[in-house]
């Protein structure tokens, strides 16, 4: 099993013989205490997902775990189990309970939250963040009004229920369940009455209405002159989450409009915003938002972008340059519910499905923004080329690609060609060495080629794929051969002496980034072929008249 979120594995040298770390346990219950709960596997390696076969774990140590966890910890709630695997091997299952009033700490004063599959320091800045938002963790749960099942609408219920009866997402083991069993499961009843999310999802209207803050949302479309044409509000809180986002969707005409392209002899309609990328985002926006602050959600449609506005910050720990990759859950129970039904991509998954759908359609990347009170996702309207688009279509149809080998495939080619530290910022990596897992086996199956190493390694689409793809290449420099712009720099020196980089650069091309220049430049002085004068920005380079006469 992967680590994620709610989920870790350490190994059993953490807890014992003379390689213990208590403190680096501590740590890592804090993380989880502080998120939204979740268990650590002590004595399964990182690469395995069972102990190994001997390993025994002291009866001690169960006891021992409990003791200094709570002597290391503030506000940690756990729960160590000694376990034997289907291999016979024993190892320890840490269950981390969610901190729900106060914020965990260690006893030396440090906080720390689980963000995605890392634990993260909380800085000083966020604390107050982390605190204000306990209360978001817990809404779901909370009985707030004594409404007994018996009073919520008869109709949401009965469909709630064959819903999930009905969801391939949704195991054998649950749909077994009786109504009232299922209703506890997913936590929408606690003791036979409603909870938050219970309201949220089978309340009456009148019960809806009280709710604070129970979701409205507003559409609105703009002209070309951004002025508003059109608006549409749905806040009268008659509908429930599941039947808002198939009113948004099936109620806005202009998500039907699209574009022909040409492909061949045949045309191709490519929409303006595909409907998957949609819906997607509108349930984001109904999944994480924070639910203990009031504020509509906003669609504007524009004539060349359209913008979702989501009141409340991104969960602390995730920001629109990590986004791709970070995963933090505000409402847990309501995000498990909405990927049950189907409504969204599991955890993790959601940004990955919109950046497949909008580079295969031809299209920029969402862009994602954080404003004071709230959070917009940006989506252009404009194709940015048909051969790009020609590129994906064929990739899709003829390769087996992995999610992540299309999105990398597709920004190279938007981008015709980019360095190895351009596609990590792109995709929200952390380090470049993290970018095997997301070009993956496009290099070996000759879609995309590359040159040079380590952070100075350029990805470009192999140009025979291009050719059999009928994609028409824009001529430009950033492929050409390192001995072929030392030629070029040489060239543009004999015929302007005494020139600095940036007036070279604007001679040669600027498809070719002035550090790659920098660097061609350096090895030339090294080699004595050119000499220069001047220091940092007022250096000038020219031609050594010398060289080759030595």
């Amino acid at each position: 099993m992967k680590e994620n979120s709610l989920f870790d594995k350490k190994s059993l040298k953490i807890i014992q013989g003379p390689t213990a770390s208590w403190k680096e346990l501590a740590k890592d219950c804090v993380c989880f205490a502080n998120a939204a709960g979740g268990k650590i596997l002590i004595g399964v390696e990182d690469d395995s997902d069972l102990p190994p076969q001997s390993q025994k774990v002291k009866d001690s140590s169960i006891e021992l775990i409990q003791k200094k966890i709570s002597a290391l910890t503030l506000y940690v709630g756990i729960s160590p189990t000694k376990m034997i695997a289907s291999n016979g091997g024993e190892y320890v299952e840490l269950k981390i309970f969610r901190s729900t009033q106060s914020v965990a700490c260690t006893t030396d004063g440090k906080y720390y939250l689980r963000v995605s599959d890392e634990c993260k320091p909380v800085l000083p800045d966020d604390l107050e963040r982390l605190v204000s938002e306990r209360n978001a963790f817990v809404w779901e749960e909370r009985v707030v009004r004594k409404i007994r099942i018996e009073e919520c609408d008869i109709e949401k219920y009965n469909q709630f229920i064959a819903d999930i009866k009905s969801s391939e997402r949704v195991s054998n083991f649950i749909k077994e369940m009786s109504p009232q069993e299922i209703t506890d499961h997913y936590f929408l009843t606690i003791d036979g009455f409603l909870t938050n999310l219970g309201v949220l999802w089978i309340g009456k209207r009148n019960h809806r209405a009280t709710l604070h803050y129970s979701p409205s949302v507003q559409f609105i479309k703009y002209n070309d002159k951004e002025n508003k044409v059109y608006k549409k509000v749905w806040d009268d809180f008659s509908m429930n989450p599941k039947e808002l986002i198939n009113a948004i969707l099936n109620e806005i005409p202009d998500w039907n409009e699209f574009i022909e392209v040409s492909d061949g002899i045949f045309r191709k309609n490519i929409y303006n915003y595909p409907p998957e990328v949609i819906r997607e985002l509108i349930a984001n926006a109904f999944a994480h938002r924070n639910y203990t602050m009031r504020g509509d959600i906003f669609i504007n449609l524009y004539t060349d972008r359209l913008e979702i506005h989501s009141p409340g910050l991104l969960p602390l720990g995730v920001t629109p340059t990590n986004i791709l990759n970070k995963s933090v859950q505000r409402n847990a129970l309501l995000a498990k519910l909405f990927y049950d039904l189907k409504l969204m991509e599991k955890e993790g998954s959601g940004y990955d499905k919109i950046y497949e759908l909008m580079l295969g359609n031809g299209k920029e990347v969402p862009e994602v923004s954080e404003g004071d009170d709230r959070v917009v996702v940006t989506l252009k309207k404009r194709i940015i080329s048909s051969e790009v688009l020609r590129l994906m279509d064929k990739a899709s149809k003829e390769l087996q690609l992995r999610q992540r080998e299309m999105i990398s495939l597709g920004l190279i080619a938007q981008h015709d060609g980019i360095s190895a530290l351009e596609l990590s910022e792109l995709l929200n990596t952390e380090k470049t060495n993290n970018l095997p897992s997301w070009i993956g086996s496009l290099i070996e199956k000759k879609v995309v080629k590359s040159k040079g190493k380590t952070k100075g390694t350029f990805y470009y689409v192999n140009p025979e794929f291009l050719r059999v793809a009928d994609f028409v290449e824009k001529t430009n420099l950033k492929r050409i051969e390192p001995h072929r712009l030392k030629e070029l720099i040489y060239e543009d020196l004999k015929n302007y002496p005494v020139s600095s980089i940036s007036e070279i650069n604007k001679r040669i091309g600027d498809e070719i980034k002035q550090r790659t220049l920098k660097v061609k430049l350096d090895e030339m002085l090294e080699e004595g072929v050119i000499n220069k004068e001047g220091k940092k920005r007022w250096t000038k380079y020219s031609i050594n008249i010398n060289y080759g006469n030595n």
